[in-house]
This record gives C-alpha cells, structure tokens and sequence, in this order.
C-alpha cells in the first residue's frame, strides 16, 4: 500500500517561450563546441572548457535556480548568475584567471543565497528523517553547485598562482567536469519527487541509503581520482553502481504512471551506461597495454552519455514541468535521443559526418522536448 505523495508542483512554475529558446541556444552551441576542435585544431585554447561550461555552468546552473526559486518570470538573481556565469566561462576558456577566480565567488554567493531562502544556511534537513529526499537531493545539488564554484577558484589559485601543491590529477579541467554534478543530484530530485510514498520500511530506507550512497561516494570516488587510486576507485563506482540500481528499481515500482516518468526512466538507462563504462574504463588501466589514447572512445562515450543523456532528461523535464502531457511520441524521441547521444556524438569526435548528425538529431531532440504542444486530451504518455 502507498501514500499519496505530498509534493505538489508550483502552479506558476512554467517557463515561457523566450527561456526556452536561450536554454536551446546554450545547449545546442554547448554541443557545437563539443566538437570545434575538427574546425580548429592548434588552437591554444581548450574549447571542450567551453563545451562543459556552457551546458552544465550555464545552462544547467540557471536551470537549477530557476527550478528552485520556481517562478513563471526568470528572477533577477537567476539572469545575473546566467550572464555572469557566461562572462566566467569566456574567461576561463581564455585563461584570463585572476577575473574568473573573482566571479567564481560571486556566483557561489548568488546560489547561495537561493539555497539558504528555500532551505537553510546549515543543510539540516540532510540529517532529518522528517525531510524527504527529493528535498535532500534538491539542497544537495544547490550545494554541491556553490562549492564546485569555491573550489575551483582555489584550484585556480593554486595551479597558476600560489603552487604549493601538486599532483598530475589536480587540473582545472578535472574540477570543472564536477559542474556536472549539480545536475545529476537535480534530476535525483526529480526521480524522488515523482515517487509515491511507500509504507514499507526497507523501501524508505533504501531512499534514504540512496541519498546518502550517491552523494558521498561521488564525494569519496573525486578524492580517490585526485590521488590516483585506482583499486578504490573501483570499490566506490561498483558501490555506486549497485545504488543506482537500487534507486532505478524504486523508481520503476514506485513512480507515478505519466509521461515525464518515460523520460527520467530513459534518463537512468543512461546514467547505467555511464556507472558501467566508468567501471569497465577503471578496470582497463590494469592491463598491461593501458594507454589513455586506445580506451579514449571509450570515455567519450561516458562524458556524452553524462551530459548529454542521463543530464539533459532531468532539465528537459524542469523546463516543461507543468506543460506535460506534451504531444510527442515519446518512443521514438527517446530513441533518437539515445542513437544521437551514444553512436553519433562519440563518433563525432573524430568525424565531421558524424558530429553534424549528431548536431542535426540534438536540434531535433531539443526541439521536440522544449517547444511540442501541451496533449490536453492525454493524461498519460505520448
């Protein structure tokens, strides 16, 4: 037997057309940029900086503002940390440090202050079995967001200024990859959001678990990457792994029967993709003819599946939070989504066929999960 679940989404929180076409925007030049270095390729700068920043930074950080502060109108604290984190992406991707170090901390200041509005200054509520996870999941990922930003201008601080220490791992494109992160916690939210409440002991108990378990091993797997121990590693990933399935399995049993559910379901098959090629990549450094150029792909094909799967199911459905039932056929969207995001985009990285079809089919995907009509007549799925 199940209770109704007592989360109840925000009347008012619809994004109109003009958000959408800016998040649009970021993600489909995010991709673009994901595959510029076939255009330019000596260029001195790093353009896959640009290609994280603007899709997770940008465009996934205003998103989880926005989403929190759960507003029709996009609020002014939200357009300041879009334009900022705009002007801190081109800095950095310049290598212009001392001003990128310095809008670093803005912007953690402004999440901040979001966060201790709609939670509080000292997460609480992440030790409260009164608190539900999606809510945990949600301060987590505003958390996880404002230190990413911290950390990072310490990093930079250290790296290019100060030198007191140093350790091959610890480069800035290490840390700016963890922007991804914020994300992955937001759409954790969103799974435990659309579950039904259960009765069952061990089922809460596996909620909570969850929380914890993917929290502080992602955590715990960063520190293990920063100094380079791989035995550990595949301890965390493999406990991660058996989490996420855990997690999967209470969403498929306990998650509410609608469209959105179709997506998010989708959302953890790639996030399964992503724990298993991250456990096979590790395990492959034991061989005896490891080198990081051979089993490249193979991590390629983890970032996309990331970013670009797993990431982007969970801001499809913040961006079009009240609007479903929407009139797509979800099947073949998502199917699309997965050919365009697991053989396409990897496959793009090294040939420009590949990465305009896989352009073409993100603009298609995009398309279809941002602007597609509200199905007034369907209470289900598509």
């Amino acid at each position: 037997m199940y209770l109704a679940n007592s989360y109840l989404p925000e009347k008012d929180f619809i994004m109109n057309t003009n958000l959408k076409v800016i998040y649009g925007l970021l993600a489909v030049v995010a991709l673009v940029f994901g595959f510029f270095h076939l255009v330019i390729p000596d260029s001195p700068f790093n353009f896959e900086r640009l290609h994280v920043f603007l899709f997770n930074l940008c465009g996934g950080g205003t998103l989880v503002l926005f989403y929190t502060l759960k507003r029709r109108e996009i609020a002014r604290r939200v357009w300041t940390f879009l334009f900022l984190s705009l002007t801190y992406a081109t800095f950095a991707f310049l290598k212009i440090y001392i001003p990128a170090m310095l809008l670093s901390i803005i912007l953690a200041l402004i999440v901040e202050s979001v966060r201790i509005e709609k939670f509080s200054f000292f997460p609480f509520g992440f030790f409260s079995k009164q608190e539900p996870v999606y809510r945990k999941f949600h301060q987590a990922s505003l958390l996880c967001l404002s230190l990413g930003l911290i950390i990072s201008s310490m990093v930079i601080l250290n790296n290019e200024y100060l030198k007191l220490i140093y350790m091959p791992k610890l480069q800035l494109d290490t840390f700016f990859l963890g922007f991804s992160f914020p994300l992955s916690l937001i759409t954790f939210s969103l799974i435990f959001s659309f579950m039904a409440d259960s009765s069952k002991p061990s089922e809460s108990a596996t909620k909570e678990a969850g929380f914890w378990l993917v929290n502080l091993g992602v955590v715990i797997f960063f520190v293990f990457i920063i100094f380079e121990k791989l035995s550990p590693q595949v301890v965390v990933t493999t406990i991660l792994f058996i989490a996420v399935m855990a997690i999967f399995h209470l969403f498929y049993k306990l998650g509410r029967n609608i469209q959105q559910k179709h997506f998010l379901v989708s959302g953890m098959g790639f996030l399964v993709v992503t724990a298993i090629s991250g456990i096979i990549y590790i395990l492959l450094h034991f061989s005896y003819d490891y080198s990081p150029e051979k089993y490249k792909w193979l991590l390629t094909l983890h970032s996309f599946a990331s970013l670009y799967g797993w990431n982007l199911c969970g801001l499809a459905v913040i961006c079009r939070y009240n609007d479903f039932p929407v009139r797509l056929h979800s099947l073949p969207i998502i199917g699309l989504h997965w050919i365009t995001v697991l053989i396409f985009a990897p496959m793009g990285k090294g040939h420009p066929v590949f990465a305009l079809l896989a352009l073409l089919g993100y603009i298609v995907i995009l398309g279809f999960l941002l602007f597609s009509k509200r199905d007034l007549k369907s209470i289900h799925n598509g």
